[in-house]
């Protein structure tokens, strides 16, 4: 061999070249992705059988096997849910049953096995998806990680019971939370299959807004879960809710079954409603009326959630693993207590002592109405389960981000519900205005912080600003700002520590 052609030989070894259409063996077949700007990724991968017909309202099952090459250039449909309503987490139609299919971003080149973060969407368990634009995992990809994004059932679909479901049930089977077993799914389905795509099963992060931080916090209460992720990342994830049991009802508080059968009766069905009818009923016609996230669609069933958040993380019975937990600094800002709805009635049992005592902290009924609801759901909780994580021996981040570019057409006098995504996924470009150099730096900044997290459990490292273990540093958090990332003490510690004892009251 000629020293020229030895040397091509070994260029070719060192520096493997990545076709056009990459492929990857799983479990099922063989898929053929694409790849662009140095990422493969491949979309629209099936994690679990289509949960239709007689699958309806059953734990998701085992997806089928396939003959020869699978392309996997497009996303799968969204699942069933309500007309999109602006909001860029949902993703592009069609929607369908037929939903239960997950997406993965990883470098075109890598070295060795590589950490994995797996996104669970937000949308209030009734819309969304991990399709969107929005959650493209190409940019946090480039930070050598692998990107994994879910659909999971919504609404009636994926949190539901009723009597005539219960009565045909095997005993043992779980039941209510068919969204968040549809999540324990793709978790096995990335442990068993994620190596094909260098990542390490060993090494999963996983990470959700809004109702899918919530889900982070189920999944850190569920026992099926545990062993299938090393790291959790809550943002906006509430904390203090109490949900609804699975045939018994509690003042104020009716059970899944319950509201399975005021529905079965908002839809004609009568009182002795079969399952096979309920089965038979259009996907649409469950979509009406819609159902609520924190008053419907949060159900403790017993074995997948075995009980609420906040008691399992105050007996210390969640998953022992890092934790990045936070909110936003204007998280429902449009949201008065006086309003209908469940989050605007969260401080009608405050007494008459409670309501002065944080009037005085807000500095009058203005700063009350435009900021209790945001802390009563949102701040307080975190920080509550970030002092009760840290407790028990385990490394909690805290954070609120409080960047707001200048674009922003809001009044929120802060960073509104659900604006950290686009800064979490470096995807500025999906929002729709314009963003300025704040808040390129202010992305990265965050995008580096979160795949540091899922390489090491600390999100720490480089020249950025060093954030606070809340064990090490109590009442310390990182709070993202127009001017950078800075450590600091948790700000309005005062109304947090009065409404801490509010509920501590009203649910010792």
């Amino acid at each position: 061999m000629s020293f020229t052609s030895l040397a091509m030989a070994i260029l070719m070894i060192l520096v493997p070249v990545s076709p056009a259409h990459p492929d990857a063996q799983v479990a099922q077949g063989r898929l053929i992705g694409r790849q662009a700007d140095e990422v493969d990724f491949f979309r629209g991968i099936p994690f679990a059988a289509p949960p239709v017909g007689a699958l309806r309202w059953m734990p998701p099952q085992a997806p089928a096997s396939w003959e020869g090459d699978r392309d996997a250039g497009s996303v799968g449909a969204i699942c069933v849910q309500a007309p999109a309503n602006g909001d860029p987490g949902v993703g592009p139609p069609p929607s369908s049953e037929d939903c239960l299919t997950l997406n993965v971003w990883t470098p075109t080149e890598r070295a060795g096995t590589l950490p994995v973060m797996v996104w669970i969407h937000g949308g209030g368990y009734n819309n969304g998806s991990g399709t969107a634009a929005l959650y493209d995992g190409a940019n946090l990809a480039r930070r050598c990680v692998v990107v994994v994004t879910i659909n999971y059932r919504l609404g009636r679909l994926g949190f539901f019971d009723h009597p005539a479901l219960a009565a045909e049930r095997p005993a043992g089977q779980p039941a209510g939370n068919y969204g968040v077993m549809d999540q324990i799914a793709a978790l096995e389905w990335v442990r068993d299959n994620i190596a094909a795509f260098g990542g390490d099963p060993a090494q999963v992060t996983i990470f959700g807004e809004s109702a899918g931080g919530a889900a982070v916090t189920h999944l850190m209460v569920a026992p099926a879960a545990r062993g299938l992720f090393s790291r959790a990342a809550a943002q906006s994830g509430l904390g203090r809710q109490r949900s609804a049991l699975m045939a018994g009802d509690r003042p104020g508080r009716p059970s899944a079954q319950s509201l399975g059968v005021a529905f079965a009766r908002s839809a004609g069905l009568g009182a002795d409603v079969a399952a096979e009818a309920l089965r038979a009923l259009p996907a649409e016609r469950l979509l009406t009326p819609m159902p609520a996230f924190f008053s419907d669609n949060l159900i403790v069933d017993g074995e997948v959630v075995p009980e609420d958040v906040v008691e399992a993380f105050a007996a210390g019975r969640q998953a022992p693993v890092p934790l990045i937990i936070g909110t936003n600094s204007a998280e429902f800002w449009w949201i008065r207590p006086v309003d209908a709805g469940a989050y605007g009635r969260t401080d009608d049992a405050m007494t008459d002592a409670e309501y002065d005592a944080l009037l005085a902290a807000y500095g009058g009924q203005d700063g009350y109405d435009a900021h209790v609801v945001s802390d009563l759901i949102f701040n307080e909780p975190a920080r509550h389960l970030a002092r009760l994580h840290a407790q028990a021996g385990h490394a909690a981040y805290l954070y609120r981000f409080d960047v707001v570019p200048d674009s922003n057409p809001e009044p929120s006098g802060g960073a509104t519900h659900a604006s950290e995504r686009p800064y979490v996924f470096d995807n500025l470009d999906t929002v729709g205005r314009t963003m300025g150099g704040r808040d390129h730096r202010a992305a990265t900044a965050m995008a580096d912080y979160w795949t540091t997290f899922a390489r090491a459990g600390d999100p720490n490292g480089g020249d950025r600003p060093a954030w606070p273990e809340f064990g090490a540093a109590p009442d310390r958090l990182l709070e993202f700002t127009n001017d950078g990332p800075a450590a600091k003490a948790v700000p309005f510690d005062e109304r947090l520590d009065l409404i801490e004892r509010f509920y501590g009251r009203v649910r010792p």
